[in-house]
């Protein structure tokens, strides 16, 4: 987006500084016990402000389309036109300050050309560096706004690409799994395949979303859970106890359940005799997912696709960080709930 001229904050303050110069004007004169049109004089004052503030806004709208705002070629050419338009308007203001004065005029009066040219200077450094001072405000506006927008951009472009981890890292372990089942009973193979749809349907409808509600993520969570158990049977046994009022009230970074569950699945032994127990659960504010732990003896490589790739996109929507407990028996972790404000992030 450009950077753009506020005219009417311009024009708003050349107003402004010929009204204050206008009652200035006034007041000295008027108590100089002079016998000028003190009037007359004082609307001719604040029209002259006006018009050279008019002017020098004038002149940045002509100068825009040929040059940034923020150039150096801008600047010069302003300073090289307003200032003799400047004093080309108090030159012009000069016959009608004498006819109201009813007095004679000529150009070969030095002393009252200089005055006039000086006074175009004058009027017109004054219009320049308030006007300055607008649009050095107005470009910190615009900078903090582009700042604030490539942040969010490059927090976008960062959570997509987290997002993209998950699924190719699903598939790959997903296929396998149903590689293996076709050689072994097909008809489970085409019930996990359903499953398996199911959870690719959910993730693509919500592939751009940067947070999802909590039952939308519940309900990703269980197909996911639904492949698991026909995977591992009854080696696995995941409860969820999480009230309807909760599931429809929060929200939580699209694809946070998922990862975890597969987190537990893939560091853990566990068999018919000693399954893996996940638990989730509410408590206060926030989402705990737990399972015992039943530690691997060969140390399983980690790709950072699951609670790490969580971690970082909760802090990135939400500032916060995830809690995450590691005892000897067990292994949980916190997810504060995202609240209503985040559902359109």
């Amino acid at each position: 987006m450009q950077e753009s001229l506020p005219v009417k904050r311009l024009n708003r303050l050349s107003w402004l500084l010929s009204v204050i110069i206008g009652v200035i004007f006034y007041l000295i004169i008027s108590r100089s016990g002079s016998a000028e049109p003190v009037f007359p004089y004082t609307l001719l004052t604040m029209s002259g402000i006006l018009v050279v503030g008019y002017a020098d806004v004038g002149l940045m709208l002509l100068l825009l389309p040929w040059f940034q705002l923020r150039s150096k070629k801008f600047t010069i050419y302003r300073r090289l036109l307003t200032y003799p338009a400047s004093v080309f308007i108090y030159l012009a203001l000069w016959p009608v300050f004498a006819y109201v004065a009813h007095k004679k005029w000529s150009f070969g009066d030095v002393g009252l050309f200089f005055a006039f040219v000086g006074s175009g200077i004058v009027i017109n450094t004054m219009i320049m560096i308030l006007h300055d001072s607008v649009l050095l405000y107005e470009h910190k506006l615009y900078s903090e706004l582009e700042l604030s927008r490539l942040k969010a951009a490059n927090a976008e472009a960062t959570n997509l690409l987290l997002k993209q981890q998950i699924q190719p890292h699903f598939l790959f372990n997903a296929l396998n799994t149903l590689k293996a089942l076709y050689h072994k009973d097909v008809q489970t193979a085409d019930t996990y395949i359903v499953h398996m749809a199911n959870f690719l349907r959910a993730s693509i409808f919500h592939h751009t979303s940067n947070v999802a509600k909590l039952e939308d993520e519940v309900s990703l969570l269980l197909d996911y859970l639904e492949m698991q158990r026909i995977r591992f049977g009854a080696a696995l046994n995941c409860t969820i106890t999480l009230p309807e009022e909760t599931l429809k009230e929060y929200y939580l970074p699209s694809f946070s359940l998922q990862p975890l569950l597969e987190n537990a699945i893939k560091h853990n032994n566990f068999t018919r005799e000693d399954p893996l127990c996940v638990t989730i659960s509410q408590q206060d504010d926030w989402l705990v997912i737990s399972n015992n732990r039943q530690v691997k003896n060969i140390k399983v490589a980690s790709t950072n696709y699951g609670l790490a790739n969580l971690a970082e996109r909760y802090h990135i929507w939400s500032g916060d960080d995830i809690i995450i407990k590691e005892e000897q028996n067990s292994f949980s972790v916190s997810i504060k709930f995202l609240k209503n404000e985040h559902r359109n992030y």
